[in-house]
């Protein structure tokens, strides 16, 4: 047994000169409470294709979205046990609740009503439905993580919030207590053998499903440019050495709707590298949506303090006979990049 340990987790010492870095959204999320847990525990084949593609690219750092959070983190710990049971040991991890599904008294939403999905403070049904995972082969000093899930929105540096008809939308009250993280947005430390790495991660609102006022292209729109604000040093503590930015940021930056150019200004800032990862037929695509097709939303950007030895998307071809395999796990692609000190 020890052997076999052994065998399996040596693709993770042939990586000692370089980490590997990666974000997924693996559409784990179920439509209740409690839902994932059962179907971890019962070998649903959707979360053995996860485990599978998680397997097969062996991320020493992964952000991954779309995993429901629960109090007593249960669904994480049967999803650790999983990957364990695979050979992919994470002795580290952090989460934490997030916004969607967090419910309000309010129509946040403006169709009139209250108590639904789209009044939680995150789109939801029900708390902590969606949210975001941390794993890591390296130490997570937790006591350094900077949570800005609780931010209001209108509290965001330049944030522009909802109007229509020249008053606030839905509401004055709605804007008094919404929070701008539709999921989450966190700076995690990690002591990596490279010294510390901040991991900025997030999982931003998708810029459709509205009316004319836009709300939620903006909010995905000051979603993605917190991260800006955050290096400009406008908020919170900016990261003093190395960082990567991980994440869905639900924006493609010339195709689809939304505002285009907060992730144009994200992927050309100076402080940061866009590795261009792409599937081995060179296609740059992280997902692939039925109604609007293959666009470019998930990311994975280092800081310029660290130097980009590789980066790809897990998106095997159609020959190699793993396709259907990385299809059944999700319809997003896991995007990795692997680093190296300069």
């Amino acid at each position: 047994m020890i052997r076999v340990l052994l065998l399996l987790l040596l693709p993770f010492a042939a990586q000692a000169d370089t980490i590997r870095v990666a974000s997924f959204n693996t559409e784990l999320s179920r439509d209740g409470p409690g839902l994932l847990l059962r179907d971890i525990r019962r070998g649903d084949t959707q979360v053995q294709a996860v485990v599978a593609v998680l397997t097969r690219t062996r991320p020493d750092i992964v952000a991954l979205q779309g995993v429901d959070w629960d109090l007593n983190g249960e669904v994480l710990a049967a999803l650790k046990s999983e990957l364990r049971l695979a050979g992919l040991d994470y002795l580290h991890h952090f989460s934490a609740q997030p916004n969607a599904g967090l419910e309000t008294d309010l129509d946040l939403d403006g169709d009139g009503r209250t108590h639904g999905p789209g009044d939680a403070q995150g789109w939801g049904r029900f708390t902590g439905q969606a949210g975001i995972v941390v794993l890591s082969r390296y130490p997570i000093v937790r006591e350094g993580v900077q949570d800005f899930t609780p931010l209001l929105w209108r509290n965001a540096p330049d944030a522009q919030l909802p109007v229509k008809d020249g008053a606030p939308f839905p509401s004055d009250a709605a804007h008094r207590v919404q929070r701008l993280s539709s999921v989450g947005h966190w700076v995690v430390p990690i002591e990596t053998p490279f010294g510390p790495l901040d991991l900025l991660t997030f999982h931003a609102a998708p810029p459709v499903f509205d009316g004319p006022e836009d709300r939620n292209g903006l909010r995905n729109k000051d979603e993605i440019l917190l991260w800006r604000a955050l290096l400009d040093d406008r908020i919170g503590t900016p990261p003093h050495a190395a960082f990567v930015i991980a994440g869905d940021a639900n924006l493609d930056p010339s195709r689809g709707e939304g505002r285009k150019e907060a992730i144009r200004m994200l992927l050309e800032d100076q402080r940061l590298q866009d590795p261009e990862p792409a599937d081995p037929t060179g296609n740059t695509a992280t997902v692939s949506w039925k109604a609007v097709g293959e666009m470019r939303v998930d990311y994975v950007l280092p800081s310029t303090h660290l130097r980009v030895v590789d980066a790809g998307i897990h998106w095997p071809d159609t020959d190699t006979g793993l396709r259907k395999e990385a299809q059944a796990a999700s319809r997003h692609r896991l995007v990795w990049v692997d680093l190296a000190q300069p």
